[in-house]
């Protein structure tokens, strides 16, 4: 909160925003708790109120708190924005928006804002969508923010979003668009890790009955591998890497050396810095060594 961020309810709404709204322009945002893409919007709608240094407000309302409020504005869907002045909603929008059709949107009735000189973090936005398992939102925000302004780390994001939800053909050409490929290749490589584990995944049996052959034969390579390429598919590395340290343990040579090259690229798609890379990584060298 700020001098110009405000919670309102319904005892307020008029005080603060409708009279407010005679004086300068109140933004509205309408939120919840449970809702993922509201919480990613909020930061850059606070970011945006503070480069217009009061020229602008933003008046924030938990919908679940304040159902009046909701009813009261025909309020749809989550998150909702609407921008008062003079008393009246003159403009507004449902869902996450980039930085640059919102400040579009607000220009004609604001006066021109002191902007940061740093472009806002629209990485971080699609970075807590993709967290809250919002990737079709997550998908549009990056597109839409790509055509404004390619940026090698929005690419990634888009790629990543875009392999989870097996639009494999979109992410490898996500991929494609990177302007500094030597500069990202580890992260370009976890991505290509992550498209292989979900089309090998596609192909296989599904996992009960993996874990069964498993269960009934501790030593049954092929299942045992095939469980560890469905675990990464559904990015559980913290089960699938035990599986694969012990393949390698109990049949090195496997499908062509195949435990140590998925183990190789499951640190790529972690990171160096990963707590699990640090940890497999050392327990790869003493089996190998």
């Amino acid at each position: 909160m700020s001098d110009y961020i405000f919670d309102v309810s319904e005892a307020d709404f008029d005080r603060y925003v409708i009279e407010n709204s005679h004086h300068k322009p109140v933004l509205v945002d309408f939120w919840a708790e449970w809702c993922a893409p509201c919480k990613a919007l909020m930061p850059l709608l606070a970011k945006i109120t503070e480069d217009y240094a009061g020229e602008m407000l933003l008046a924030k309302v938990d919908c679940d708190a304040h159902p009046g409020l909701t009813q009261r504005f025909g309020i749809r869907s989550l998150p909702t924005v609407v921008l008062f002045k003079d008393g009246q909603p003159v403009e507004g929008f449902s869902g996450a928006q980039p930085e640059s059709a919102i400040r579009e949107l607000l220009a004609p009735h604001v006066s021109a804002p002191v902007i940061d000189s740093e472009a806002t973090d629209i990485g971080a936005q699609a970075e807590a969508l993709i967290a809250a398992g919002n990737l079709a939102t997550a998908t549009e925000l990056l597109q839409h923010a790509l055509t404004d302004t390619p940026d090698d780390r929005l690419w990634l994001l888009l790629a990543s979003a875009l392999a989870e939800q097996d639009l494999l053909t979109e992410a490898t050409e996500a991929l494609s668009r990177l302007q500094d490929k030597d500069a990202n290749r580890q992260a370009i490589n976890g991505i290509k890790a992550q498209i292989s584990f979900r089309q090998q995944a596609s192909d296989l049996p599904p996992r009960e009955s993996l874990e069964q052959r498993v269960a009934s034969n501790p030593s049954d390579s092929e299942a045992l591998y095939q469980l560890a390429i469905i675990d990464l598919a559904a990015q559980q590395a913290e089960q699938a890497l035990p599986r694969l340290l012990t393949l390698l343990q109990q049949d090195r040579g496997y499908a062509d050396n195949s435990p140590q090259r998925t183990l190789l690229e499951v640190f790529d798609l972690l990171g160096n810095d990963h707590p699990l890379t640090i940890e497999y990584r050392r327990k790869l060298y003493q089996a190998l060594y």
